[in-house]
């Protein structure tokens, strides 16, 4: 059985995605298998753009919890 979505990672989700679309593509999918893999890829969807926002979210009060300006990085020669 597959795995909720909520427990994948962002990485899995998108690999499923992948086979999910690669599989309708085909177009050899009975219209109920179609629906199901449809609205399995709309969770994994949903699910991966609550993962971003959680990521861009703690990126952005990272970002600003200092308030301290951030100066470039540069690599120094060897």
């Amino acid at each position: 059985m597959a795995k909720k979505p909520e427990n994948l990672s962002f990485e899995q989700s998108l690999s499923e995605l992948e086979t999910i679309a690669a599989h309708l593509e085909q177009g050899e999918v009975s219209l109920d298998d179609a629906l199901k893999q449809f609205e399995r890829g709309i969770n994994l969807v949903r699910q991966s753009q609550t993962k971003l926002e959680q990521a861009q979210q703690k990126v952005s009060i990272l970002l600003n919890e200092n308030d301290a300006e951030l100066a470039p990085f540069t690599v120094e020669a060897e």
